[in-house]
């Protein structure tokens, strides 16, 4: 991920958000590649990170200019949000009728995943962050 996002202040809107696509396709593929090679909690909670690396990806994508810490504070609020949600019983109740509910929403509350997203998010801000130069640096 750290070859193709580059978050920086005054940076170019239209090659980060490029940039940031490529990000997502390439989290979406190494979780899939991960479920494919790996079983049980390595896959679980290495899809919890993913999943919360991709939402920072999809951040920097409708926002180009948001800096990595605000991303990943973005992306660990929206992946917490989702997983405090699974307590209300309606994530469950949508994933019965949609794979595509099951898979963004989940349909049962874990605690453990709140850690790991985390470090989704704080692996996202580190990847950009070693990526992101100073305003007017090459």
């Amino acid at each position: 991920m750290t070859l193709f996002l580059r978050t920086r202040p005054g940076g170019d809107p239209a090659r980060t958000r490029a940039a940031a696509a490529v990000a997502a396709l390439v989290t979406v593929g190494a979780g899939l590649g991960l479920r494919a090679v790996a079983t049980g909690d390595v896959a679980k909670y290495g899809g919890d990170a993913l999943y919360t690396l991709l939402i920072f990806a999809l951040v920097i994508l409708a926002a180009p200019r948001v800096t990595p810490p605000r991303a990943a504070g973005i992306a660990l609020a929206v992946s917490w949000g989702i997983e405090f949600l699974q307590l209300t019983g309606v994530p469950a109740e949508l994933s019965r009728h949609s794979v595509a509910a099951r898979l963004v929403l989940g349909s049962t509350f874990n605690a453990p995943d709140l850690f790991w997203y985390a470090i989704g998010a704080g692996a996202g801000w580190l990847l950009a962050r070693g990526r992101a130069a100073p305003a007017g640096k090459p």
